[in-house]
């Protein structure tokens, strides 16, 4: 199977034009979803095909064009059984890559994981377990730049195509969040009123909160404002301990990522200027 993913103004006639061409090459749909929004003009469209035959990507890039050109098409054509290269962040706390490493062995994320990168060594036995390689880059004030540097290299070499920070506790710096722009993910607790520092469940729980969420967004130079591709939220009482909000957090932060990450995966979500577009 393949996806065929389309960012366009928008206009009438792109869905006729694009299903006669799929059509015309025996090209059979399998889902097809796509929304143009009033506000920006622009129209995203997303559509699961199985060729009739063997594909060439050249020949269907050929006879795609004339249309591509036509409505000013940004456009790709992605192969699902081509597993994206996902490189994975994360400092000391394991929820979000242990969870990430089961999905992944068990094939309910399809992805590969080249390397996961940490900036201590307490996850080195679990990434050893499931048999990734494993980075220690540590951080320290005077070394930010050299430590960026590292994390560069590895992620040239291992090709990876997807970042994601599974509770990486380290700011990335404007520069690299530029150089990938919509490529790293990032999952973050969620409150109201918005609770900041080391311990924001204990703030939550002084101030009685009523939900815990989470928010998994695409990183940008702006500290946890880039892009949300999801959120999620459990609600819970005055009943609850500090440790019970701990406990909830970390699972509506794990399947929150998990989420994230599988819409990312399946070529669903679509940048359109400080928001997505996500094509369920």
């Amino acid at each position: 199977m393949h996806v065929l993913t389309i960012v366009c103004p928008d206009t009438t006639g792109i869905v006729a034009a694009v299903a006669g061409y799929l059509s015309a090459q025996g090209i059979f749909i399998d889902e097809s979803s796509h929304f143009g929004d009033p506000q920006t003009r622009r129209f995203f469209m997303r559509t699961r095909f199985t060729p009739a035959g063997s594909f060439s990507r050249t020949a269907f890039a050929a006879g795609f064009r004339p249309i591509a050109e036509r409505f000013s098409m940004q456009w790709s054509v992605h192969d699902l059984q081509v597993l994206p290269r996902v490189l994975v962040m994360v400092s000391r706390h394991d929820h979000c890559l242990n969870d990430l490493l089961y999905r992944y062995r068990t094939g309910a994320l399809a992805m590969q994981i080249p390397a996961i990168v940490s900036n201590h060594m307490d996850l080195a036995k679990l990434a050893e377990w499931h048999r990734v390689p494993y980075f220690h880059v540590p951080i320290a004030p005077d070394s930010k730049a050299q430590a960026e540097a590292r994390l560069l290299e590895i992620i040239e070499d291992t090709q990876a195509e997807l970042i994601v920070l599974a509770r990486y506790m380290q700011v990335l710096s404007p520069g690299l969040c530029e150089r990938f722009p919509g490529r790293i993910i990032n999952i973050h607790h969620s409150f109201l009123p918005g609770f900041k520092g080391a311990k924001p469940y204990f703030e939550a729980h002084a101030r009685g909160v009523k939900l815990i969420g989470a928010t998994a967004h695409y990183v940008t130079a702006d500290l946890d404002e880039g892009p949300i591709i999801e959120q999620s939220v459990e609600r819970v009482d005055h009943k609850q301990s500090v440790e019970d909000l701990v406990a909830v957090g970390r699972d509506v932060e794990c399947l929150t990522l998990a989420r994230a990450v599988k819409l990312h995966l399946e070529h669903r979500v679509f940048l359109n200027g400080r928001r997505t577009v996500v094509l369920r």
